[in-house]
């Protein structure tokens, strides 16, 4: 576990990351980068719930005799 937290941008390389990405992409671009992430992880949510629902309709059903 230490060894991961090791690894962790602390505040000042936040920062950096931060103003790389400002300058890399701009201002106008990222709030169109943050809403097509949050797209992304709503359907994989979605998706996840979907399948975890079938899983547990099939469990509910008793077997057919």
């Amino acid at each position: 576990m230490q060894t991961v937290l090791l690894w962790m941008p602390g505040g000042w390389e936040m920062l950096i990351i931060a103003l790389f990405i400002l300058v890399f992409f701009g201002a106008k671009k990222i709030p169109e980068i943050a809403r097509g992430m949050g797209k992304g992880i709503r359907e994989f949510k979605d998706a996840t719930k979907e399948i975890k629902n079938e899983i547990d309709e099939g469990v509910k059903e008793e077997p057919k005799s």
